[in-house]
C-alpha cells in the first residue's frame, strides 16, 4: 500500500486539512508535542479499518462539529484505490471503496458497511492488528516486546504472529476429543443394554403364539352369540314397529273424540247466536220509525249550521270594514298634524335668518383682514419650500459627523482593551512557555502508563477467560465425582445390581466394577484438585492485575484534561509570538484616534458642506415661528368667511321660505275636508250598510239551534240500533248454512273415531303373538360386550408383543450400527486428542516460532548492524536447563522453555536489560521493524509502506545520525517511509518535511520538499 492523498475534515484536532504524498518517498512529520502528528496516521487507519486510539467513536470528530469525513486514496499492486468514510455525531455513517479506471473512479462499494470493510480488507490482504504490527510503528511500542519476561516473550510472539488461533483450534480438538470419548463410552453402555434387551426374543414370540390360540377360541364365540342376538333384535323391532303404530292409532283415537267435543260446543254456540238474532229482527219497525226521525233532526241542524257560517263571515267583514275605516282617517290627521307642523318650522327658520342677514358689515371688515393674512402665509410658504432641502441635508451631515466620532470612540476603546490583553499576554509567555513542558512531560509519563495499562487488561481478559474455562472443567468433574459415588454406595448395599444393566453381580464382577469405578473416581480427583490449584493461582494473578488496573486507572485520571490543558497552552503559546509588534502598532494608531477626537479633524468634506449649508440658511432668514403666526393668523380670520357663506344661505333659504308657506295652507285645508267625508260619505260607510240589510235577510237564531242540537244528541241511539239491525239481517242466514255444515262435519269424525278404535283392537292382538325379549337382549349384550373386553385385552398384548419384537428387530439394525459407530467415534477421539497436543503450546506453535526465530535473528542483526555499526548482535535462546527434582544424592536436570534475548558487543555478552536508553531503543527498533517485515510477508503482501511513530529522545548525536543512516539504508525496501518527532535536530535530516502547527482553527499541515 503506497499512500497518494489524504483530505481531513474535523477529524481530532484538524478541522480541514489536505495531505499530497505525490513525490514523497522518506519525510519526516514534525510538529511540537499535540499538534496533531500522530492524528494524521491515526485517518489513515480510521479511513481503512475504522479503528483508531480513541474509546468511542464519536471522539474522532472534532469539538464543536456534527461530522467528520477522512477521504484517503491509495496505490496497491499497481492499481489506484479510494476510501471515503463519514461518521455523525451521534448517529451513523458511510463508507464507500472505489477504484481508479480511464473514465474516472468506479464504486466497489458493497450493501452494508461490514459487506465493505470486508472488501477493502480483502484487496489490501492486510487487517489493523496486522498493519499496526508491520507497517505501522506506534508511538510507546517499540519496547513492548522486549519489556516482556523472557517466559512471556513466546506469549506475545505467538500473538504478533497470530498464533493464538492454534490454541483455539487445540482448544477445538481437546474439546472434540472429550465429546466423542464420552460419546464412545455411551455408545458401550447402549450396546450393553441393547444386548440385555435382544435376549428376550424367544420368549417373547412363545407367548405371542399363545395369545393368536386363545384368540381365535374367543372370536368363534363371539360369532355364536352375535348371530343369536341379531335375530332377537330383529323380533324385538317388529314388537316395537308395532307398539309405535298401537301409539299411533290410540293418539288418532283421542284427536278424533277431541274434535267431536269441539264441533258439539259450536252448534251450541251458533244455537244461541240465532236466538238472539230472531229477537233483535222482530223490533224491526220501531227501529225504523226512530232511525227516521233521526233522520229529520239531522238534516235540520245541518241547515242551520249553513245560516250560523253565513252570519259569522257577515259580522267578521264588517269589523274589517270599520277597522279599515278607522286606519284611513287616522292616516289623514297625521298627515294634517305634520302639515301644521311644517308651517310653524318655517315660521320660526325665518326669524333665525332674519338674525343672520344683520351681521353682513362686520363679515365684509373679517374677510378683508383674511385676505392680508393669507397674502402673507403664501409668502412664507414658498420660502419653506427653499430651506426643507437644506434643513434635511443640515441634519444627514450632523448625523453622520456623529456617527464617525462614536466609531472613533469605540475603535480607540477597542484598541486600549487590546493593548492590556496583549500586554499581559507578553508577560505570560515564559510561565507558558515552562507549563507546556512540564505538561508535555506529564503526558509522555502517563502515556508510557496507558501502554501499561492495556497490557494489564489483556492479560487479565486472558486469565479471566482461561479462569471460566476451569471452572466449567471444574464443575463437570464435581459432577462426574458424584456420579460415581453414588454408584460406589449403590455397589455397597446387600444383593447389589450392575448401576448400568440392572443384573445382579456376582463377587468377581462386584470387584471389577468396584475396583474400575474407585480408579476413575482417582484419576477425576486427580485432575479436580489440580484445576483447583490452577484457578487459585489465577486467581492470585486476576487480584495482582486488578490491583494494578486500578492504581493505574487511578495515575491515569487527570489525562485526557492534561492533555486539553497541553492544547490550550500551545495555542495560547502560539498567539503570543507576534503580541510585541501588534502591540506596538495598537499604541501607535490609539494615540491618532484620540488626537483625532480632541480635535475634530476627522470628516473633512461633511464638516466643509455643513458650514455651506448654514450660509446658505442665514442667507434666506428663514423662522418657523414667524410661518406658524401667519398659518394662525389665517386661522383666526377664517370666521368671516364662513359667516359669508352662511349669509348667502340664508337669502336662499329665505325666498324658498315665502314660497313654501302658501302651499302648506292649501294642504291643511284639503287634508281636513277629507276627514268629514270619510266619517259621512265614504266607500266604507256604504259598504258597512249593505252588510247590515244582508245579516237582517239571514235571520240566525242561536236558541232554536241548541234546541236542535240538544233533540239530536239524544235520537242518536237509534241510529246505533238501526246498524245492529242491518248486521242481523245479513248474518242470520249465513248462521242457519254453518249451523248444517257442523252437523256434517261432527257425523264424520264420529265414524273416523269408530274405524280408529277397531285399528287398535286389531294391533293389541298382533302384539300378544310376539314374546318381550328385552333381558334375553340385555344378557346377550353384557356378555358380547365381556368377551368383546378380553379380546381387546388380548389383542392389546399381541399388539404389544408384535411392536415390542419390530422394536427388537430394529434395535438389532441400531445394535449392528453402533458397533460400526463406536469404531468411528474410538477412531475420531484418537485423532482429536492427538491434533489436540499437535496445535498446543508444544506442538505446531513451538515448531513455527522455533523456525522464524533464525529469520527473525537474522533480519534484526542486519538492521541492528546499520544502527550500530556492526558493534551489536542479538542471539535468542528458547531453551535452558534447570532443576526438576531434589534427592539424597542428586538433582535432577529439567529443559525450560523461555525466550532469552542476549546482546553481544565489544565487551561480550550480556542480556537485554543491561543496556543503556540509546542502545536499548537501537536494539528495540531492530527488532521492531524485522518483526514487521516478517508479518507483512506471513499476511501474504509486501511491505510498501513503513511509518515510525517512536519516540527519539533517547538518541544521542551519534545514534540518531546511525539511525537516520539505518532508515536511508533500507529507503530502498520502501515505496514511503513515514517517520514522527518533535526534535529539531531530527528533522533536519529530512529533505521532505511535513510541518505539523496547531492554531485556534485546529491543526494545520504545510509540505516542504
Amino acid at each position: 500500500m503506497i499512500p497518494l492523498q489524504l483530505t481531513l475534515k474535523n477529524f481530532l484536532s484538524y478541522r480541514k486539512a489536505t495531505l499530497d504524498f505525490s513525490g514523497l518517498h522518506t519525510a519526516c512529520i514534525c510538529g511540537s508535542n499535540g499538534a496533531g502528528k500522530s492524528s494524521l496516521l491515526e485517518a489513515i487507519t480510521w479511513a481503512l479499518w475504522g479503528e483508531s486510539r480513541v474509546s468511542t467513536e464519536d471522539d474522532v470528530i472534532h469539538a464543536g462539529a456534527d461530522e467528520v469525513q477522512v477521504d484517503f486514496t491509495f496505490k496497491n499492486q499497481d492499481v489506484t484505490y479510494r476510501v471515503i468514510r463519514v461518521r455523525r455525531r451521534g448517529g451513523g455513517g458511510v463508507l464507500e471503496f472505489q477504484v481508479q479506471t480511464p473514465t474516472g473512479f468506479r464504486a466497489l462499494t458493497e450493501r452494508g458497511m461490514r459487506s465493505t470493510q470486508q472488501l477493502i480488507v480483502d484487496y489490501l490482504k492486510l487487517d489493523y492488528e496486522t498493519f499496526i504490527n508491520s507497517a505501522y510503528l506506534r508511538q510507546g511500542r517499540a519496547d513492548e516486546f522486549m519489556l516482556k519476561k523472557p517466559s512471556e516473550r513466546k506469549e506475545i510472539l505467538a500473538e504478533l504472529l497470530k498464533l493464538n488461533q492454534y490454541e483455539v483450534m487445540a482448544e477445538q480438538a481437546k474439546d472434540l476429543s472429550k465429546q466423542f470419548k464420552g460419546q464412545a463410552e455411551q455408545l458401550e453402555r447402549d450396546m450393553e443394554s441393547h444386548q440385555i434387551q435382544l435376549q428376550q426374543r424367544e420368549a417373547i414370540a412363545q407367548a405371542q403364539a399363545t395369545l393368536e390360540s386363545e384368540l381365535r377360541l374367543l372370536q368363534q364365540g363371539q360369532l355364536e352369540e352375535t348371530k343369536r342376538l341379531q335375530q332377537l333384535q330383529a323380533m324385538q323391532h317388529q314388537r316395537r314397529t308395532w307398539e309405535q303404530q298401537l301409539t299411533w292409532h290410540r293418539q288418532q283415537y283421542q284427536n278424533l273424540t277431541q274434535d267431536c267435543d269441539r264441533l258439539q260446543q259450536d252448534l251450541a254456540a251458533i244455537q244461541q247466536q240465532q236466538r238472539q238474532l230472531e229477537a233483535l229482527l222482530q223490533q224491526e219497525g220501531e227501529i225504523s220509525a226512530g232511525y227516521s226521525h233521526f233522520q229529520q233532526l239531522q238534516a235540520q241542524e245541518e241547515s242551520l249550521n249553513h245560516k250560523f257560517e253565513a252570519h259569522q263571515a257577515a259580522q267578521e267583514q264588517r269589523r274589517q270594514l270599520e277597522r279599515q275605516q278607522q286606519i284611513a282617517i287616522d292616516a289623514l290627521n297625521k298627515q294634517l298634524q305634520q302639515a301644521q307642523a311644517q308651517l310653524e318650522a318655517l315660521g320660526q327658520q325665518e326669524q333665525e335668518i332674519k338674525q343672520i342677514l344683520n351681521q353682513s358689515a362686520e363679515v365684509e371688515a373679517g374677510l378683508a383682514q383674511l385676505q392680508q393674512a393669507r397674502i402673507h402665509l403664501t409668502h412664507m410658504d414658498k420660502l419653506q419650500l427653499q430651506v426643507s432641502p437644506l434643513l434635511q441635508r443640515q441634519q444627514q451631515l450632523q448625523n453622520q459627523l456623529e456617527r464617525a466620532q462614536a466609531r472613533l470612540s469605540a475603535r480607540l476603546d477597542e484598541l486600549r482593551s487590546s493593548v492590556s490583553q496583549l500586554q499581559a499576554q507578553h508577560q505570560r509567555q515564559p510561565q507558558l512557555q515552562q507549563a507546556v513542558m512540564d505538561v508535555g512531560f506529564q503526558i509522555e509519563n502517563l502515556e508510557k502508563k496507558r501502554v501499561r495499562q492495556q497490557r494489564v487488561q489483556e492479560k487479565g481478559l486472558e486469565r479471566r477467560s482461561f479462569v471460566e474455562r476451569l471452572q466449567e472443567n471444574q464443575r463437570e468433574y464435581e459432577k462426574q465425582l458424584g456420579e460415581l459415588t453414588q454408584k460406589l454406595q449403590m455397589l455397597q448395599t446387600p444383593d447389589a445390581i450392575c448401576p448400568l444393566c440392572d443384573r445382579p453381580l456376582d463377587q468377581h464382577h462386584w470387584n471389577r466394577v468396584v475396583q474400575k469405578t474407585q480408579i476413575e473416581q482417582k484419576d477425576i480427583e486427580q485432575q479436580f484438585w489440580i484445576v483447583r490449584e490452577q484457578l487459585a493461582a489465577c486467581e492470585s494473578e486476576l487480584q495482582v492485575l486488578r490491583a494494578e488496573y486500578k492504581k493505574l486507572s487511578q495515575e491515569l485520571a487527570p489525562y485526557d484534561s492534561l492533555r486539553e490543558q497541553r492544547g490550550q497552552l500551545q495555542a495560547q503559546l502560539a498567539a503570543t509570538d507576534d503580541a510585541q509588534n501588534r502591540l506596538q502598532q495598537l499604541k501607535v494608531e490609539a494615540v491618532q484616534i484620540e488626537r483625532s477626537i480632541q480635535t475634530g479633524d476627522y470628516a473633512g468634506d461633511v464638516q466643509q458642506e455643513l458650514w455651506q449649508l448654514e450660509q446658505n440658511l442665514q442667507q434666506l432668514n428663514y423662522d418657523e415661528k414667524n410661518h406658524a403666526l401667519a398659518r394662525n393668523e389665517v386661522e383666526r380670520w377664517r370666521w368671516a368667511e364662513i359667516r359669508q357663506a352662511q349669509i348667502k344661505d340664508a337669502v336662499r333659504r329665505q325666498a324658498q321660505i315665502a314660497a313654501r308657506q302658501p302651499e302648506l295652507l292649501v294642504q291643511i285645508m284639503g287634508i281636513q275636508r277629507q276627514i268629514e267625508q270619510s266619517q259621512t260619505d265614504s266607500e266604507f260607510s256604504r259598504r258597512i250598510a249593505a252588510l247590515d240589510l244582508q245579516i237582517q235577510e239571514i235571520d240566525y237564531n242561536l236558541d232554536r239551534h241548541n234546541t236542535i242540537r240538544k233533540s239530536l244528541r239524544q235520537a242518536q241511539s237509534w241510529q246505533l240500533r238501526y246498524q245492529e239491525l242491518c248486521q242481523a239481517q245479513q248474518q242470520y242466514p249465513q248462521l242457519c248454512q254453518r249451523f248444517q255444515e257442523l252437523v256434517q262435519v261432527l257425523e264424520v269424525r264420529e265414524g273416523d273415531r269408530e274405524d280408529q278404535y277397531a285399528q287398535i283392537e286389531s294391533v293389541v292382538k298382533q302384539i300378544q303373538t310376539i314374546p318381550d325379549a328385552t333381558e334375553e337382549i340385555q344378557t346377550l349384550e353384557r356378555q358380547i360386550f365381556d368377551r368383546r373386553t378380553q379380546l381387546d385385552e388380548y389383542l392389546a398384548r399381541l399388539g404389544g408383543l408384535q411392536q415390542r419384537s419390530i422394536q427388537l428387530e430394529a434395535l438389532q439394525a441400531q445394535y449392528d450400527k453402533q458397533q460400526q459407530k463406536l469404531a468411528e467415534t474410538r477412531k475420531k477421539y484418537r485423532v482429536y486428542e492427538e491434533l489436540s497436543k499437535a496445535f498446543g503450546k508444544h506442538g505446531i506453535q513451538t515448531y513455527m516460532i522455533e523456525n522464524i526465530l533464525p529469520q527473525l535473528e537474522a533480519e534484526t542483526n542486519s538492521i541492528l548492524a546499520r544502527l550500530s555499526g556492526n558493534q551489536l548482535h542479538v542471539q535468542f535462546v528458547t531453551q535452558k536447563a534447570g532443576r526438576s527434582g531434589r534427592s539424597s544424592a542428586k538433582k535432577t536436570a529439567k529443559i525450560i522453555d523461555t525466550l532469552d534475548i542476549l546482546i553481544a558487543d565489544a565487551r561480550g555478552t550480556r542480556p537485554y536489560e543491561t543496556y543503556s536508553g540509546g542502545e536499548a531503543f537501537r536494539i528495540n527498533f531492530a527488532i521492531r521493524l524485522a518483526l514487521a517485515r516478517l508479518l507483512a510477508q506471513r499476511a501474504g503482501t509486501a511491505l510498501q509502506m513503513l511509518i515510525v511513530d517512536e519516540g527519539f529522545g533517547t538518541q544521542d548525536r551519534e545514534g540518531c545520525d546511525r539511525l537516520i543512516a539505518a532508515i536511508n539504508a533500507i529507503a530502498s525496501d520502501f515505496a514511503c517511509i513515514l517517520t514522527v518527532t518533535h526534535m529539531p535536530s531530527f528533522k533536519e535530516a529530512f529533505q521532505a518535511r511535513i510541518e505539523v502547527a496547531k492554531t485556534q482553527d485546529g491543526s494545520q499541515l504545510s509540505l516542504s520538499i
